[in-house]
Parts: structure tokens; sequence; C-alpha cells
């Protein structure tokens, strides 16, 4: 029987890494070989209806053991890493009885992780840790959260005495570039609800994340000689910073935290001639939602009739919902998570997703799934790190939830 922690190790030697420029599902065909040997491992379990399709979906299902009625539960996670930084050749490097202080993830490239930098790592003192090696992302986000769905599976199968309804497992590829539920097929996996495990710190628990939407402004300008420009010239460069310096200072990702809502710009490329910039609007609440979408509709409109009509064009459009909506109603998926927490010694941290996620989007598919921590820290970059203590906290917590509705 494979240890949660022997599952992670053995999961982050696979590049998984996606790409928003392939065009192709999914997005990266590497991500096929965690999807084989998932399928493999499953088979080996003796899970029925074991499946990868041709965009590298991983569906299964642990049939349930008992005559009684029990809701169909799902537990999803995603197979590729960002692609922020590499996931190939990652060598994890473990902390036994982590001592509080600066842990040297590389000493030739200076790579230190640093408590005044990350102070919350004295929480683990005592504990072991997994971290980078300084060069490449953990994978934690979201091999962890594969590994202690595999886990609770297999405890589930080598202990029959605990009774439970149909378990349904997805993996997906693409979450971290926004497809992972692109090509979900909610129908077929079955799942009457589902929980996502792949948030962060132990005790972690999320059902509801930001309203978003993202804008394409493009600026049109005029280029002369600047020998010349007087009168003539319209440099969209500063057109461009002239929208920016309208927007609210104290509105941004760097001024805010919590419930706050902001406007971020992403990218921006440009000339005299054209400029293109690309935003994106967060918001917890839906009519702050919809008052930012409005605010930046408005501010292009007064920008044309400054400059003239046509010198703004703006392309907006809705990227995914708040997925509270869809999962408050089922109060008891919200209190199912946070009851089995507390029973294995978990004190849940319930807060909202400053981001988006597969359980936004499955939720408005017609499967309400909140998400369930995997204990990591850090992601997307080479500071990532995860408690082994935290991973074996998860495995209790999926569990006992099988088995809280079990016992109803």
């Amino acid at each position: 029987m494979s240890t949660v922690i022997e599952r992670f190790l053995k999961y982050v030697s696979y590049d998984t890494k996606s790409d928003t420029t392939t065009g192709t599902n999914p997005s990266t065909m590497k991500q096929f070989d965690l999807a084989k040997e998932l399928v493999a491992e499953l088979n080996e379990l003796g899970l029925k209806n074991v499946s990868v399709d041709d965009k590298a979906y991983v569906m299964a299902e642990l049939p349930a053991n008992t005559d009684k009625e029990i809701p169909t539960i799902g537990f999803i996670a995603h197979m590729d890493t960002t692609p922020e930084m590499s996931g190939a050749n990652v060598k994890p490097q473990i902390v036994t009885n982590y001592d509080g202080k600066d842990i040297v993830l590389n000493k030739e490239k200076n790579v230190v992780l640093q408590v005044k930098d990350f102070p919350e790592i004295k929480e683990y003192v005592g504990k072991t840790l997994i971290t980078t090696d300084g060069t490449t992302v953990l994978g934690a986000d979201d091999k962890a959260g594969i590994a202690e769905i595999m886990s609770a599976i297999e405890f589930l199968v080598k202990n029959p005495e605990i009774k439970h309804g149909t378990i349904k497992i997805g993996f997906t590829p693409d979450e971290e570039i926004g497809e992972g539920a692109d090509h979900f097929d909610v129908e077929k996996f079955g799942a009457e609800f589902a929980y996502t495990v792949d948030g962060g710190e132990i005790g972690e628990f999320e059902f509801e994340n930001f309203n978003a939407a993202a804008f394409k402004l493009v600026i049109n300008g005029r280029n002369v000689h600047p020998g010349s420009a007087k009168n003539k010239m319209i440099n969209s460069q500063l057109l461009g910073l002239e929208f920016v310096s309208m927007l609210p200072e104290n509105e941004r990702p760097e001024t805010t935290e919590g419930y706050e809502g902001f406007y971020l710009l992403d990218t921006i490329e440009g000339n005299v001639e054209r400029t293109e910039m690309h935003f994106i609007i967060r918001d917890f609440f839906k009519d702050g939602y919809e008052a930012r979408k409005q605010f930046v509709v408005d501010l292009v409109k007064k920008l044309n009739e400054k400059y003239g009509e046509g010198t703004f064009e703006l392309e907006l459009k809705d990227q995914y919902q708040n997925m509270r909506e869809m999962v408050e109603p089922i109060a008891h998926i919200i209190e199912s998570a946070t009851k089995a927490m507390e029973l294995v010694g978990v004190t849940p941290k319930v807060r909202p997703i400053r981001g988006g996620t597969d359980g936004a989007r499955l939720s408005f598919m017609g499967l309400p799934t909140p998400n369930l921590f995997t204990g990591g820290h850090n992601f997307h970059g080479k500071f990532e790190y995860i408690p082994t203590y935290a991973m074996e906290k998860a495995v209790e917590v999926i569990i006992k939830i099988v088995e809280i509705y079990s016992e109803k």
C-alpha cells in the first residue's frame, strides 16, 4: 500500500506543465503521461469504469458497498502545473524535524526560503516538509490533491468494513490555464456533488470565488515624425496610460485582500500608432462586479468623446462566476466538509478564493463543487513547499466526508 507521500513524490516526477499558446486539448501532450499512470493505478485498485478520453480527462468509479441510499460523491484534482515556471526534473527535498530557521533550497544559486518572507512556515516547527530544490515548482498544485484522493480511495478499497455509496474520481488537464472544465463531461461523471482537492494550507475550505471578467483595450493613435508632430501626433501609449490613471488607485491586486475586488493591467504592448492592453476584473459580489464592468464601459465612452470615436476599442467578456450561489443552497456539502475536518483534528479555515477554480465552472455546469485543502504553500514558484502531515490529514478528511454521508 503506497503512502500519500510516496504517491506524491512519484507524481511530481511527471512534467505536466500546461501551455496557453498551443491551442490544443490538452494544451500539452505530456499530460497524458500522468493520466495513463493514474489509469493504471485505478485499474490496479479495482475501480470500475476507468477511462481517459482523447482530451486527457481521467474518470473512475468506486462502486457502493452497501444497499443504503447514499449520495454519489465526486472528488476532483488537476494534473497540470502552472505555465509560469518549469515543472520538469523536479527534485523534491525532504526537511525532517524542521527547526524554524531559513531553509537553503539551492546553495549554488543562493535560493533560500526565508522565514522573514514566509513567516507562516514557523507553524510547522518539528514537522517534515517537502520543498523544491530552488529551480522548479514542486507541483503540489495539484499533484498533492491527486495523491490525497488516490490514497483515500486505496484506503476505502482496503477497508471494506467502511460502508460507502458510489464515489466518482476525476482528474483534469489544463486547470492552470483556465480550461480544466472546458471538456469535463458532468453527465458522464455522474456525481450529485463533488469536492475539488486543490486548496492551500491545512484546514482551508472554500465555496466562494471571484466573479471574473477580462477585457482587451486597443488604442489607435497617429504617428508622424516627431520633429513636426505638434498638434498632429496622437501617442496611443500615453492614451493607454491615461486610461490606467483613471482606474481607482486603491483597487489593484497589490492593495486588496479578503473580499475586496480589483482591476489588473495584465499585459501591455504598443507603439505610438497602436497599443493593446489586456485587463482582468474581479469582484465577489454580483452588484460590485456589474458596476466595475459598467465603469470600464463608461470610461471608454468618455475617452472616445475626448479623443474621437474609435480611438479606444473595447472587448469585454465574462470569464466565470462566484460558485457560492450554486453551493450555498446545498448547505450539507459545506457542513459535511467542515465537520469532517473537526472530527480529524483540523481547524476549518473557511475563506473566499481570490482567484478561479474548476469548481466554480463545474458548479454552474450542474455539479456543485467546493474546494478542500491540499496542505501546500507558495504555489507556482520555487518557494513552494508542503508539510507531509497536512497531506495525511487531507486523506483523513476525504475518508471522513465519505463516512459522514454513509452514516446519515
